[in-house]
């Protein structure tokens, strides 16, 4: 089952390697004939690789800095406190996660349009700073935390805040890690709603850029959008190999 979960990662890697006579000649041959990183140097000249990967990586990774530092105090208040209506308000994060973006973009744009938002990097990360699952799966997590933990550091006088970020954080660390690799990976790999806020090169990601690589020239060069997207999931390859046990150990509820 893995070697049929890679094997489209390393077709896409391999047929960049080839050039595009190579491709079109014999498009189902596994093996270059004759290897050639040509490609990977024409998507460099083509688009500012670098200036999209930074822009798509910071991006990422504050939109799930956002969601871990806003869905840790309300999953503590759905998991721990008392209070009137948490049951409706645990109905109403399990309802935003059946709401796709695609519902809601229209007003949040006309919102961001009339604060002179659009095309700015607070368009892209704000209206995902606050996560229902990541709500829903924090909340999960703690519910596994012994109250005792939290009536102990009450006594030794910890504040709400201190209990949240500094006691019950490090006890659900796979759970913040699951969220982080989710969330990153979903927001750097999205392409519809920076197509939507973004109108110039200044906050324009990766996955806009190398959309963008197919509008060049009079056909597809595939030897060329292959090594685009080599670029464009090697970030996440590498932070998946690092995080993996913290990952699997999360979604386990380990």
């Amino acid at each position: 089952m893995a070697l049929v979960w890679i094997f489209p990662y390393v077709w896409m890697t391999l047929t960049s390697l080839k050039p595009l006579p190579e491709i079109l000649h014999r498009p189902t041959a596994l093996l270059p004939s004759s290897p050639t990183v040509a490609a990977y140097r024409e998507v460099w000249g083509s688009i500012d690789v670098g200036r999209y990967l930074v822009v798509t990586l910071a991006m990422a990774l504050a939109i799930a800095a956002l969601q871990i530092a806003l869905a840790l105090p309300a999953g503590y208040a759905l998991a721990k406190l008392r209070f009137r209506g948490r049951g409706m308000a645990l109905g109403l994060v399990i309802a935003c996660l059946l709401i796709p973006t695609q519902m809601t973009f229209v007003p949040i744009f006309l919102m961001f349009a009339k604060l002179h938002l659009v095309n700015t990097f607070l368009s892209l990360v704000l209206p995902f700073g606050a996560s229902a699952l990541g709500t829903f799966m924090i909340r999960q997590a703690l519910l596994s935390v012994p109250d005792e933990i939290v009536e102990a550091a009450r006594l030794d006088g910890a504040s709400e805040l201190t209990i949240v970020y500094r006691v019950l954080a490090p006890i659900v660390r796979p759970t913040l890690v699951a969220l982080f690799l989710v969330s990153f990976v979903f927001h750097y790999n999205d392409y519809f709603w920076p197509l939507v806020m973004t109108t110039d090169d200044s906050v324009r990601t990766l996955p806009l850029g190398i959309a963008l690589l197919r509008e060049q020239g009079t056909g597809v060069r595939w030897h060329v959008i292959m090594a685009a997207n080599v670029l464009l999931s090697a970030p996440v390859l590498a932070l998946f190999s690092i995080t993996q046990r913290s990952l699997v150990r999360g979604i386990a509820g380990r």
